[in-house]
């Protein structure tokens, strides 16, 4: 008891006090708004029209299961892309496609972005996330900003710790925030330590099928995994996590995780632990390759580390791995050539559940205790290496040299950051110009909606010899972490392709059919400039009738080959929706199981007939 009463003692001090130096904005404060610096800050961020903003900005969703896309340095909000939720206005979740990848899911919890990378840049092609609410793995390409792929990723419950992916992109490590037994089996949490397990898989990338792939998996203790980073140039073959609850606490976790002064850093070699599979030490586990780190030895380490890190960040060279204590108010820098240094000598600690654990002196490089900073969470760097990390209690972003450990700057934000995001500043060529706070109290910042608010981005600009915020943008609830990409990496695409060889789709009124297959009725239809044609040859080619419990198959090509010319479909009362993009063959399935007459409409609007744009799905009852 008496080792948390100092640190719960401390949180609440500085709670306190960024609530009485930042939670206070009188309306005589607010007026301030109209002066010279801020309007010179309104010309920073304005982009007029005609132009593009320089980055784009993909945030995290959360619990809504999307992700925000954002312009930087408007901070305009472009196009939420749902993931791994539903979403009616673009049908995603009732085409084919869609609904099978997301399987009997309703919701989920997008955690932290990931850019692919080449040579630890973004290269603009690929995104991945992942569910922490039903722990599963997406990609969305690039190109047309949709989802290609979702996978479940069976023995873990949460990927919080993830994605980060290597510097060419050939893992996407996902580690898990809960611990569980191996198959989600039923076991007493009296057996935890025994029977419960955190399992970080390994997650390969088929670009050309656009087609994730769980390649191994790893059964490390039962701790929660926090946070990651991949290594970069001399640590390239590395990657970090934090962990906490490593007192392997099963209730109360708020005290009782928070007993031991020191959690670990897991420091693996994920080319070792490639060679350990292709060499067949692994065991086979509900159909999945499993390394156990106390039978199976190498290529895995623990480095201690202050009590419940969160974020843990390389450097940019590479060289260094940054360590943020939350329950701490410091940041920890840890060195990989000493790392390194320290397992060829085998400078051991001892072990901890069958891996070994590196001294903390002979890995740590510095402790940077910035003086009435609280709560360090999170490290993004500039151009030059500088490293900006939040402050969740203090409610600040505080700026310093990992080389020296000298504070170099500060600036309060409103209200408690947890993650933030620098122009492309977890690469190993960040550009500086800009960081965006992703702050998880609004408060008073904007209008009110009543007693739920927004979160809050809040954008600083880096350029100057101070920080300075120069624009604040509400955002749904809720970013845990972003990245911010160069606007000419991504290559997007307005039209889709006409494809010849897919046999759903037509692309001329004559190559319209509807064809029955015993109970099954198959629709190949357009959708043009303002009609449906389902089937030309017939008296209505904008009517399709079925019989009561017929399965409906509903193919439709959108044959309008310019930009921005969306279409709709919908059946009034049926409860189903879907989009079909410019060129874009799309299918949508479902039973016929309400007989009567219901009209079909185009829900994006795309001529000055749009309201004409209807047909009928009639539906004979069964007799």
């Amino acid at each position: 008891m008496k080792k948390w009463v100092p640190a719960a003692s401390g949180l609440l001090a500085g709670f306190l006090a960024a609530t009485v130096f930042f939670a206070d904005l009188s309306p005589a404060q607010r007026s301030e708004a109209s002066n010279d610096t801020n309007k010179s800050n309104a010309e920073k961020v304005y982009v007029p029209f005609g132009e593009k903003d320089e980055y784009y900005l993909f945030a995290s969703g959360g619990h809504s299961g999307q992700m925000f896309i954002y312009g930087v340095p408007s901070m305009r909000h472009i196009r939420t892309v749902p993931v791994f939720s539903k979403d009616s206005a673009t049908g995603y979740g009732w085409d084919t496609h869609s609904k099978e990848m997301l399987g009997d899911y309703t919701w989920g919890d997008l955690h932290h972005p990931a850019f692919s990378e080449k040579d630890g840049d973004y290269d603009g092609k690929y995104m991945f996330a992942t569910d922490v609410g039903n722990s599963r793995a997406a990609l969305m390409n690039l190109e047309t900003f949709t989802v290609k792929d979702i996978i479940n990723v069976p023995n873990t419950s949460g990927p919080h710790c993830a994605a980060f992916v290597t510097s060419n992109t050939e893992y996407m490590f996902l580690p898990t925030r809960f611990a569980v037994p191996i198959g989600r089996e039923y076991a007493s949490l009296d057996e935890y330590s025994e029977k419960y397990r955190g399992v970080m898989s390994a997650v390969t990338f088929d670009d050309k099928k656009e087609k994730l792939n769980i390649a191994y998996q790893v059964a490390l203790p039962p701790w929660s995994y926090d946070l990651s980073d991949a290594g970069k140039k001399v640590s390239a073959d590395w990657a970090v996590m934090t962990t906490y609850n490593t007192e392997e606490a099963t209730t109360n976790l708020e005290i009782n995780a928070s007993q031991a002064d020191r959690d670990y850093i897991v420091l693996f070699n994920w080319k070792e632990l490639e060679k350990m599979i292709k060499d067949g030490q692994y065991d086979e586990v509900t159909g999945q390759k499993m390394i156990f780190p106390e039978k199976h030895k190498g290529g895995i380490y623990l480095v201690p580390v202050a009590k419940s890190p969160h974020g843990v960040d390389v450097t940019p060279d590479g060289k260094r791995f940054i360590a943020s204590g939350k329950l701490a108010p410091a940041m920890t820098v840890f060195s990989f050539e000493k790392a390194f240094e320290a397992i060829k000598k085998e400078d051991f600690a001892g072990e901890r559940n069958g891996i070994p654990v590196l001294k903390y002196e002979s890995v740590m490089e510095k402790e940077v205790n910035p003086e009435n900073a609280l709560g360090p969470l999170h490290t993004q760097f500039d151009e030059k290496g500088m490293a900006y990390t939040t402050m969740f209690i203090s409610s600040e972003i505080v700026k310093w040299d990992p080389n020296t450990g000298e504070t170099l700057d500060r600036v309060p934000v409103q209200y408690s950051p947890g993650h933030s995001v620098a122009a492309e500043g977890d690469t190993v060529d960040p550009d500086g110009k800009y960081l965006i706070a992703l702050n998880k109290i609004a408060k008073d910042s904007y209008l009110s909606v009543g007693p739920s608010h927004p979160e809050s981005m809040q954008l600083i600009d880096l350029s100057g010899k101070k920080m300075e915020v120069i624009q604040s943008s509400p955002v749904n609830p809720e970013p845990h972490y972003a990245q911010m990409i160069k606007a000419d990496k991504i290559k997007t695409i307005s039209v889709y392709p006409k494809d010849e060889n897919n046999p759903d789709a037509v692309y001329s009124q004559d190559q319209t059919k509807i064809v029955r297959k015993g109970n099954e009725v198959h629709v190949y239809g357009i959708a043009m400039r303002s009609k449906f044609i389902f089937d030309a040859k017939v008296e209505r080619p904008d009517q399709i009738e079925v019989n009561e419990g017929d399965k409906v198959v509903i193919h439709l090509t959108n044959i309008d080959f310019d930009q921005d010319i969306t279409h709709g479909f919908a059946i009034n009362g049926y409860d189903l929706n879907i989009e079909v993009q410019p060129g874009q063959t799309n299918t949508i399935e479902f039973t016929a199981d309400k007989a009567g007459t219901f009209p079909i409409y185009c829900t994006n609007f795309c001529s000055a007939l749009h309201q004409e744009m209807t047909g009928y799905f009639l539906v004979k009852p069964k007799k």
